[in-house]
């Protein structure tokens, strides 16, 4: 295949070209059922705890790290079990096991006998089947679409991810309100049937197989030193700690805002994550339509995470209710423009018998803070109030991109370029065009290396 071809199929395809392939719309389908439930399951989930603890921030912050931290001990592992494993069948009793967890919570919370030490149980369990199947998932996509399109399927999987975060949130604030927290945790175990069938209905013979990995030992070992070999891949992941530990704290500080910086009730919070998803929701959309340009760009990158974290700060400051909702807009979008880009860049550079390995470290570094940053955000709302968690979270996500744009840079071999040389043009929510950094989109020490990947991805990518 030319150079670049691929690139020009993808353009012609447009910003919903991988919805071509029938297992990719089967799943596409499902998640948007599926997501819709996993929303309204995180607020009422957070509702139910403060009503149990008499709004306590801190057993909020407790409940989040308990769900997170299984992410910890079992991401790098999943990994290892997406590159051995026939993916989708491990999808499907990850996501039953998922359903089982919503299904218990819900009884125990509609028959009267639930209690805190039960919700961080179930925590604690979800997050295990959490734990493993998202970077399952993540590596599934390419599977599902091919190389071609993965940038393209990542981005509507978060359009859909956060169509969801727009609808679930909403919903769940109104049923929370009228008929209490049970009835939300077992309409989210119903929805989560859609994912499963379309999990059953795929046809494994269209799926893009990478080559099988056999068991044999020091495989986590050899992801670790592979990553480890790779500046443009650590960088990134880096970055993705940073700005997913200490500035995507929303799950808690939302809760926290809304309850003692404002004292609003649960369908106040549930409108503050839905002006959150809209944001997000648009900037999925917007990283579908750059998809069709093909393989994102880093300066997108970084710029996107400097930016999130200003709006934040931003945030932090805002005097009113509806100020701080509307500004959460900007936010969302800005932050969605970073992850799409950050795992496209992660998916794609990196070869297809470690892609497995290396999206499980890529889900622990994105997920695997939230107990840091779980506890951090109820530590500091306690202490200084509720407005302080988004202040230092955005201070950490910006100077952390400016940091790893430099290290990136110093370790790939690249200069910086004299002051004044470069003339700043700002672009779409003021991330530049051409920045003070310019970072291009394959480093010269690892050119021949990509230019091997390629070469292999290619043929991974034949059906069987």
């Amino acid at each position: 295949m030319p150079a670049g071809s691929g690139e020009q199929r993808s353009s012609r395809l447009g910003m919903f070209g991988s919805l071509r392939e029938r297992n990719y719309r089967l799943f596409f389908s499902g998640q948007v059922v599926s997501n819709v439930g996993v929303w309204m399951l995180r607020i009422a989930q957070d509702w139910l705890v403060f009503t149990l603890t008499d709004h306590n921030p801190l057993a909020l912050g407790i409940a989040a790290a308990l769900q997170f931290l299984p992410t910890l001990g079992l991401s790098l592992w999943a990994g290892v079990l997406a590159d051995r494993l026939d993916k989708r069948r491990l999808l499907l009793a990850l996501r039953a096991g998922i359903l089982g967890c919503a299904l218990v919570l819900g009884v125990l919370d509609v028959t009267g006998l639930v209690r805190l030490w039960q919700v961080y149980l179930l925590c604690v369990v979800l997050g295990c089947f959490t734990a493993v199947e998202t970077p399952v998932r993540q590596s599934f996509v390419i599977e599902m679409v091919g190389r071609q399109q993965v940038p393209n399927a990542i981005a509507l999987n978060s359009a859909t991810f956060n169509l969801a975060r727009v609808v679930g949130p909403a919903v769940a604030g109104v049923m929370i309100t009228w008929i209490g927290t049970g009835w939300v945790f077992l309409t989210t175990a119903v929805l989560t049937v859609g994912v499963i069938t379309g999990l059953l209905l795929m046809d494994p013979a269209r799926l893009y197989r990478s080559p099988a990995v056999p068991r044999r030992p020091g495989q986590l070992r050899e992801g670790l030193r592979y990553v480890r070999g790779r500046p443009d891949i650590s960088g990134v992941l880096v970055l993705v700690f940073c700005v997913s530990t200490f500035g995507m704290t929303f799950f808690t500080s939302l809760a926290i805002a809304a309850a003692n910086v404002f004292h609003r009730d649960a369908d106040s919070y549930g409108l503050l994550s839905t002006l959150l998803a809209v944001g997000t929701l648009t900037g999925a959309v917007l990283a579908a339509r750059r998809s069709t340009q093909g393989r994102p760009r880093l300066r997108v990158l970084f710029g996107a995470a400097l930016v999130f974290g200003v709006l934040e700060i931003l945030v932090g400051v805002m005097p009113s209710y509806l100020a701080f909702g509307l500004a959460l807009v900007p936010v969302g979008a800005s932050l969605m423009t970073f992850t799409t880009a950050a795992n496209s860049t992660v998916q794609l550079a990196v070869s297809p018998e470690m892609r497995g390995r290396v999206m499980g470290l890529y889900m622990l570094v994105f997920l695997g803070g939230n107990p840091i940053g779980g506890l951090m955000t109820g530590w500091l709302a306690d202490q200084f109030g509720g407005r302080s968690p988004f202040i230092v979270g955005g201070a950490i996500a910006a100077l952390a991109a400016i940091g790893s744009a430099i290290a990136v840079a110093r370790r790939s071999g690249l200069r910086l370029p004299e002051r004044g040389a470069l003339r700043p043009r700002r672009g779409w929510l003021g991330v530049p065009r051409r920045g003070w950094l310019r970072v291009p989109r394959r480093f010269p020490r690892i050119k021949e290396r990509e230019a091997a990947v390629s070469s292999r991805d290619r043929t991974a990518d034949n059906r069987v």
